[in-house]
């Protein structure tokens, strides 16, 4: 005998299942929760569905629209029930990182919406004050060499008073307020760094590595940058001290769950 089409559908042998699981536990004797099987769908519900669809579609739905997003809704809830009483919910890579990560989401929302006092973010500034701190900005005189002896040699007749050209590169010979991201960007990090080992006015220095070769420098001045008052920079130390407070309070919240299990781990 041929089975019709239809029996061989997963969705029917989905079904099936689960309705036999249903009534292995109705024979067990073990009652089914009244509310696992009553969906209630409140007026807070469907409102909630009408917001997400009016910031979707920029304008709110109509009559037959909500009510074709509340059976999808339903829908979405049958479903998800049935797969929580198949427990497919187990031993899925996916899910488990979804909900591993809602638990990181509940642990880190209280963060999201907390008010940080002006105390807290005048501590959070003096605190980490080089996270806000405007650009270093330098002024100094530079003469390139591909050849490191030939700067060395160049640096000895310089800082006997003599003049030297260097040779030729798409670098300008003097440089006036740059910030260190700008200098950064023209001659490289390791540049910088040189710079800011050096004291200004100290005369020629070098040989100095770049990307491009050896220079010899003479750093004339070198201004700190200075940490703005938090009038200016409010925005930027909260959304700062929020990251890391939601941080925290996402691993402290885990450290919290996981003192209460006992780990075996095989090695």
């Amino acid at each position: 005998m041929t089975l019709p089409r239809w029996t061989r559908e997963p969705m029917v042998h989905f079904l099936a299942a689960g309705a036999a699981l249903f009534a292995v536990f109705a024979w067990q004797g073990e009652p089914a929760d009244p509310a696992s099987r009553t969906i209630d769908v409140s007026l807070e519900d469907r409102a909630r569905l009408a917001l997400q669809y009016e910031r979707t579609m920029k304008r709110p739905p109509t009559d037959a629209e909500l009510d074709t997003l509340t059976e999808q809704y339903v829908r979405e809830e049958v479903l998800y029930r049935e797969a929580l009483r198949l427990g497919l919910d187990r031993d899925d890579a996916v899910v488990r990182k979804r909900m591993a990560n809602k638990m990181d989401f509940l642990a880190q929302s209280m963060a999201e919406t907390v008010e940080p006092s002006d105390e807290a973010l005048v501590k959070w500034l003096a605190d980490h004050p080089e996270r806000f701190a405007r650009e270093v900005r330098y002024g100094f005189d530079q003469r390139f060499f591909a050849d490191r002896a030939a700067a060395e040699a160049a640096l000895g007749r310089l800082r006997a008073g003599g003049a030297v050209e260097g040779e030729p590169i798409s670098l300008p010979l003097s440089i006036e307020d740059a910030s260190r991201s700008r200098a950064a960007e023209q001659f490289g990090e390791a540049f910088v760094g040189a710079l800011d080992g050096m004291k200004p006015g100290t005369g020629w220095l070098g040989p100095v590595a770049s990307g491009f070769g050896w220079h010899v420098v003479r750093l004339r001045t070198r201004e700190a940058g200075e940490v703005p008052p938090l009038a200016e920079i409010r925005e930027r130390v909260e959304n700062d001290w929020r990251a890391e407070t939601i941080a925290r309070r996402r691993d402290e919240a885990y450290a919290l769950l996981r003192g209460a299990y006992r780990v075996a781990i095989a090695r």
